[in-house]
């Protein structure tokens, strides 16, 4: 279990070892929101690019909707401090939505999504990295077992079975307290999605069944997602 006091970069260190995320040739593309946790992760990648034989290029790639804020200028100025390759693209999620169909954080992030994996298919990017945490998976792991009645979650890496792309969640083993307490630090933290179109109930109702279960403890957060590592089918029905 990881040390109350490790560092950011040390828990991204380990996930990285322990699932094998970043390899020799590797050509990764960032998804970057402007918020603390791709902020965090491409500060990570940034760092890691200037260790000797890092071994990798990576390029950091904002999906810019038609009703989201502008990217934050203060995130784009730490990006020029860290010589941080970035691109914004602009979408139109709003004029992607048929008939019927109604506007909501799940619809968007799936669009942003498959233009992330469009971009890096046609720019040879063979792995994409996105910001999700812990916290991110545990609330998944929640949401799936009470709404879908399945045991099941989003994993550190995942290889598309339909394109040439692997996903990668390198803060896996970071609770979300970790990386407010380091973008605080690094004076990056306050930029949140401001978007009319937010209906994320299931997740925020998640997020409270978690709190209430753990009591906002952080090592009960870590027992739980190791616990999901740990599964002993012989005592599951």
């Amino acid at each position: 279990m990881p040390s109350k006091n490790l560092r950011l970069s040390s828990l991204i260190d380990k996930a990285v070892f322990d699932y094998n995320l970043i390899e020799d040739g590797d050509k990764i593309l960032i998804g970057a929101s402007g918020g603390k946790d791709s902020t965090a992760l491409i500060q990570y990648f940034a760092n890691r690019s200037k260790r000797p034989s890092s071994g990798f290029t990576y390029k950091a790639l904002n999906i810019q909707t038609d009703f989201a804020p502008p990217f934050p200028k203060k995130i784009l100025e730490l990006f020029e401090v860290w010589d941080v390759p970035f691109e914004s693209l602009k979408i139109d999620v709003t004029g992607r939505v048929k008939e019927g169909q109604k506007m909501s954080c799940y619809w968007c992030s799936t669009q942003r999504r498959t233009e992330l994996i469009n971009y890096a298919i046609k720019n040879g990017y063979n792995k994409i990295a996105l910001g999700h945490h812990m916290d991110d998976i545990l609330e998944t792991f929640f949401m799936n077992m009470v709404n879908k009645g399945e045991l099941s979650t989003m994993i550190p890496k995942l290889k598309y079975d339909n394109y040439p792309v692997t996903i990668i969640r390198p803060l896996c083993y970071a609770a979300q307290e970790r990386i407010i307490e380091h973008a605080q630090k690094e004076g990056f933290m306050g930029f949140v999605c401001t978007c009319d179109f937010q209906d994320n109930s299931d997740r925020k109702d998640a997020r409270k069944k978690i709190e209430m279960l753990t009591g906002g403890d952080i090592n009960t957060k870590e027992r739980i997602f190791n616990a999901l590592k740990n599964v002993n089918t012989n005592y599951l029905p």
